[in-house]
């Protein structure tokens, strides 16, 4: 396939040789390139299974910096691999496909922020870490799920904040603080799509279950969780606690690490309502094992960040990293 139509699809879709062990292919090319690959908690499991670390995404980005591989390859979606650049830029960063972005990043777009602040002045803004480099160059701070409520701590109760873009996160930091920030309207399509009927229902059926929700659903969904965070908080709730089933209202991609984390015990996705079907992220998904070994294959497609921009990125995160 020539390279022009590789830049139209944003990936590579070149078939493996006959007979090819992709997984034996993938870790071969690693040790022979000093490349890692590193994969997000939501993408496929088989992807997780090849990937020298797991985790979310703040958390590989610092993975990603902290190896002396040249090459990162991030298996999630596009502002991952952003912010690896952003940490690592002087190593060859990669996307085994240009195309998985993110409905929560897209909502908020750096023109309109940049509307919004003009609109707002003397206000600190404070932006969730899914958000492309853009947008965080407009920002003050950047947080995770894991570490905002700590950080915004940190801020004066009086301080004007602006915070983005995930209003579900924003008002539940509200709500836990007495805060009155103003919330940017997006969400994450995943986490929105939760509903507090399904959630019930199997909480009904499983009555020995703790539900944990990630802090993107929204207040009703949290309402009726045992244990409500982030990735991490979850994992760390799983394997902590003494029960042996547990409700998951997050991108059931992380059940395959919580599974390998803590045999022996159930996790239960919560589904689309009415569906019965797996709430997934799409644009997790389109990491697959073939693309992970084409990009490796051919060092292609890479992620760069507007020179102008990265310096004025970093700055938030560095601010975040020094609070939490």
């Amino acid at each position: 396939m020539a390279r022009q139509e590789w830049t139209t699809k944003g990936f590579i879709d070149e078939p493996a040789p006959a007979g090819c062990d992709l997984k034996a292919e993938i870790r071969r090319m690693c040790a022979e390139k000093k490349a890692v690959v590193m994969a997000h908690y939501y993408t496929r499991a088989e992807v997780q299974d090849v990937a020298d670390f797991t985790g979310d995404s703040l958390a590989l980005a610092r993975r990603a910096a902290a190896t002396d591989a040249r090459i990162i390859v991030m298996c999630g979606v596009h502002f991952m691999a952003e912010t690896c650049k952003l940490l690592c830029p002087g190593k060859l960063v990669l996307a085994p496909d240009l195309g998985a972005g993110c409905s929560l990043a897209d909502s908020c777009r750096a023109d309109d922020l940049r509307k919004f602040k003009q609109e707002h002045p003397g206000c600190t803004v404070v932006s969730y870490v899914n958000t492309t480099a853009a947008v965080k160059a407009l920002t003050d701070i950047v947080v995770t799920s894991g570490n905002a409520m700590k950080v915004i701590s940190q801020l004066p109760q009086e301080e004007p904040i602006i915070f983005g873009p995930d209003r579900n996160l924003g008002a539940y930091i509200n709500a836990a603080t007495g805060r009155r920030m103003l919330l940017w309207p997006g969400a994450c399509h995943v986490h929105e799509r939760f509903a507090e009927a399904e959630v019930e229902r199997l909480r009904q059926a499983h009555p020995g279950a703790k539900v944990m929700a990630h802090l993107e659903c929204r207040a009703g969904v949290l309402g009726l969780a045992d244990v409500a965070g982030s990735t991490a908080v979850m994992l760390k709730y799983a394997k902590e606690s003494d029960a042996t089933e547990f409700i998951v209202a997050t991108e059931p991609g992380i059940i395959h690490e919580m599974r390998r984390a803590c045999p022996g015990k159930v996790f239960l996705p919560v589904p689309l309502a009415g569906t019965g079907a797996c709430n997934e992220c799409e644009y997790m998904k389109m990491n697959t094992l073939l693309k992970v070994y084409n990009t490796l294959r051919h060092e292609w497609p890479a992620v760069e960040v507007d020179p102008a921009i990265a310096p004025l990125a970093v700055r938030p995160i560095e601010r975040m990293l020094s609070m939490s």
